[in-house]
């Protein structure tokens, strides 16, 4: 090869970034025995210590001005009995404020302007599930004719999370023993090991609470807590041999 050539084939080495000259290559394990992939899951229960429960006020009236201001004359008491019920103002959200026309249809007749409804909800989380059917309780008393829930939840789920790790990450070495005894085999190394995903399942179907207060003016509406599954999924390799 000429000198010229050489000194081509350096300079423009040397115009490389250092990136493009050394790419580190991933490499799977060498193993010399069986691999073996299993999937496990950590699972632990708590009774959940949050509600996420939709309230609001929806009005009718035959104009849209009569409309908002009843709206909102409502849900100023409905707000104001958050605030006395020690609502925190990050614990209440605005979700829904509307305003739609009305009509009457009657056939071959052409729609009959009845009116205007305003609609206007929040989103209020309970963080004393106690308190949470009085609470309801007092909405309904001061106006709110619209509310929907409880959404139960976990307020803050990593330790809970973080124990249903370990106990995945136990299931899945438990598994692997298990399958290398029944092949004659033992674990020698764990050769990777991965989170699937972590989730809470669905509860089952249930009403937002017991003793409506629509169905008997004396009834004391009731939150259920109940418990609440956390799950965790994770996938791992092992060697046998």
């Amino acid at each position: 090869m000429s000198k010229t050539l050489l000194t081509a084939i350096a300079l423009g080495a040397a115009t490389l970034p250092a990136s493009a000259m050394a790419q580190p290559v991933a490499t799977a394990p060498f193993i010399n025995g069986t691999r073996l992939d299993i999937s496990a899951t950590g699972e632990v229960t708590r009774v959940p210590d949050l509600a996420n429960i939709s309230a609001g006020v929806q009005t009718l009236q035959p104009t849209a001005s009569g409309a908002i201001e009843e709206n909102a004359t409502r849900m100023e008491r409905v707000r104001a009995a958050l605030k006395r019920a020690g609502i925190d103002d990050r614990d209440i959200q605005t979700s829904t404020i509307s305003l739609n026309p009305e009509y009457r249809y009657v056939e071959n007749q052409p729609p009959k302007l009845t009116g205007y409804r305003a609609t206007n909800t929040v989103n209020v989380k309970f963080r004393d599930l106690k308190r949470t059917g009085a609470i309801l309780d007092a909405l309904v008393a001061e106006g709110s004719n619209q509310i929907s829930g409880p959404n139960l939840t976990i307020d803050k789920p990593e330790a809970a999370y973080d124990e249903a790790r370990v106990k995945a990450i136990a299931a899945g070495r438990a598994r692997a023993d298990l399958y290398a005894r029944a092949l004659g085999k033992r674990v020698v190394q764990i050769l990777s090991v991965s989170e699937s995903g972590a989730y809470v399942p669905p509860p089952m179907p249930m009403g937002y609470a017991r003793g409506m207060v629509a169905q008997d003016a004396a009834a004391k509406t009731e939150i259920d807590p109940g418990t609440q599954q956390l799950q965790v999924n994770v996938s791992m390799s092992f060697e046998l041999q």
